[in-house]
């Protein structure tokens, strides 16, 4: 799998790059000869300090990743200082979250659930980590749909692979089947299909979550037993309130949906989700297919994070 956006990402500023290192030595104990051997390794290749920092092996890639979250969040509490949303925040109450219904077993599909070092696993963060610079300090960045043409091109297993990766930071994440055409996710983690999103939204009844197995952070809503008119449901009002609940409630959510060239469910969702990732299959999707969700997005007030191009 390979990430490849419409535009580069901007390079860290020096102020970025202070904020980073100030966070590593305060959330990790980084210690100062640490900070000489990255600082050295910046100057010699004139590389930024979040690259120098995981060549030196001093910092691994979840605690550069948790290092980002940090910063990203202090726009939201301008005038603290650092050290004093650290503290704010690491004395926040980390109770697990109980979910109403049983804790799931990944698919071994799922690489990243079950073997950690594989290349694979080690590709999926890369984007993550990616996708947390391009949305650092961005508005309702933890919320995002995932975009394809067509069936098969990767969308659901990328979801589901997004959303563990983004649990395993210990963040509380939300994984939504908003594809009520063919749903997936449910077959991804082992589970029936019999309530979710589509009850939730028709008669505005209770949302039923799944826990999943190893990951306390993270929830599951399937798409639920198919209703008749996915594309209302999802252009309504009472979507709209659910979206903004799970923004309070979630750090990240990831929403799948259906494939874009068939339904415009996905259109209506990445509407109200506001950040989108798009995603294409390697030899198999057509480009015009990608120039076009591309276009159809401009139109939603949807911001797009990048492409993926998958391998698989």
């Amino acid at each position: 799998m390979s990430s490849e956006q419409e535009e580069a990402v901007d390079p860290l500023s020096s102020n970025h790059d202070e904020a980073l290192s100030r966070s590593l030595v305060l959330l990790f104990q980084l210690p100062k000869e640490a900070l000489e051997q990255i600082n050295d390794l910046m100057k010699r290749l004139h590389i930024r300090f979040a690259e120098a920092a995981l060549q030196s092996g001093r910092v691994t890639q979840n605690e550069l990743d948790e290092a980002l979250l940090w910063i990203g969040a202090r726009p939201a509490t301008a005038g603290r200082g650092l050290i004093e949303e650290v503290l704010k925040r690491t004395a926040r109450k980390r109770d697990p979250i109980l979910w109403e219904r049983d804790q799931l077993e990944p698919s071994p599909r799922l690489i990243l659930a079950h073997q950690p070092d594989h290349a694979h696993s080690e590709t999926v963060r890369g984007l993550r980590t990616e996708l947390l610079l391009r949305c650092k300090g961005q508005r309702g960045t933890g919320m995002m749909a995932l975009l394809s043409p067509c069936a098969g091109e990767g969308r659901s297993f990328l979801a589901a692979e997004l959303a563990i990766a983004f649990a395993q930071l210990d963040r509380r994440t939300l994984l939504v089947d908003a594809d009520m055409r063919k749903p997936t996710q449910h077959r991804l983690f082992g589970t029936d299909n019999d309530i979710g999103l589509a009850q939730a939204l028709t008669d505005g009844g209770p949302q039923h979550f799944h826990g999943v197995d190893g990951l306390p952070r993270m929830a599951l809503m399937t798409a639920g037993d198919l209703p008749p008119n996915p594309l209302e449901l999802l252009s309504g009002r009472l979507f709209e309130r659910t979206m903004a609940e799970w923004r309070r409630n979630f750090e990240f959510v990831i929403l799948d949906t259906p494939a874009s060239t068939r339904f415009s469910d996905a259109l209506a969702v990445a509407a109200v989700a506001g950040n989108v990732l798009i995603l294409g299959r390697a030899v198999e999707t057509r480009f015009a297919d990608l120039s076009e969700i591309a276009r159809n997005l401009s139109s939603a007030r949807s911001r797009i994070l990048g492409a993926v191009i998958t391998r698989f």
